[in-house]
């Protein structure tokens, strides 16, 4: 495992860290490929049921691009013709991922750092953590996120961060629905921990199905949409655990999923 990126699996959790605090956990390709790779590690093993993503220390999530012209990571050495960029491939798979990814957010989000966040399906982050695309400050615009900021931002909000360049903190994101919750430091390890385990306790089969599908849906037109939900919804019906869920129901007992 490089040194910038660790995972580790804790139950039915695994935590992948950004560790590269003295770049602010900056994006590489090792840390893109690394995060990549946990991904499919995760989603191999039936006992992961979520991923958290989060950075080292306490001052920032992920700063996005190393900035130095020469710096490993630095967006001034994209290759226009070269569609394959490890961020857009990071961003791909991410985008695949049919466990839940919840971001930690246990400092600043920013430039591609930010994409990251919003590229998760949850959010958690400490209320004075700054959050925003700033690329307009050093002469760009966030090309690579939009995609998924186009997803997360209500357009009056997502037009002002992305011309003015300026963050906002945590607190103030969570009306934009930028985050889920946002609370002090010393609490964001206990509501990660809130929130991951009332995903973990639902059913796996359901929730990867069900982010499969959602993925699938955003793209249709209405009645495709509908059509595709109804034979989606046949299929689980006939799994595991949606026949272990109804029991259950019907019994007044906790459900023991199988994850099939």
């Amino acid at each position: 495992m490089a040194d910038d990126l660790w995972h580790q699996t804790s139950g039915a959790v695994m935590t992948i860290t950004i560790n590269r605090p003295e770049r602010r956990n900056a994006l590489n390709a090792s840390v893109a490929a690394g995060i990549s790779a946990a991904l499919d590690k995760g989603e191999a093993d039936p006992s992961v049921r979520a991923i958290v993503l989060t950075g080292a220390e306490d001052k920032a999530f992920c700063a996005g691009g190393d900035l130095q012209l020469d710096a490993d990571g630095t967006p001034f050495t994209i290759e226009a013709a070269d569609p394959r960029h490890y961020v857009a491939g990071l961003f791909r798979r991410m985008r695949a991922c049919r466990l839940p990814l919840v971001a930690r957010v246990n400092g600043h989000a920013l430039a591609g750092g930010f994409g990251l966040l919003c590229a998760c399906d949850l959010a958690v982050a400490k209320e004075e953590a700054l959050l925003g695309p700033t690329e307009t400050r050093v002469g760009l615009f966030p090309m690579m996120i939009l995609p998924h900021l186009l997803r997360v931002v209500p357009e009056r909000a997502l037009m002002e961060m992305c011309l003015t360049g300026e963050p906002v903190t945590a607190r103030d994101a969570v009306p934009l629905n930028l985050v889920n919750y946002t609370v002090p430091a010393d609490e964001l390890d206990a509501k990660t921990d809130w929130l991951v385990e009332r995903i973990t306790s639902k059913t796996p089969t359901g929730i990867r199905l069900g982010k499969q599908s959602l993925a699938h849906i955003r793209e249709m037109s209405f009645d495709h949409a509908l059509e595709y939900a109804q034979f989606m919804l046949a299929n689980m019906c006939r799994t595991e655990d949606a026949r272990e869920g109804m029991t259950a129901f019907a019994q007044k007992r906790a459900p023991e999923w199988t994850g099939r």
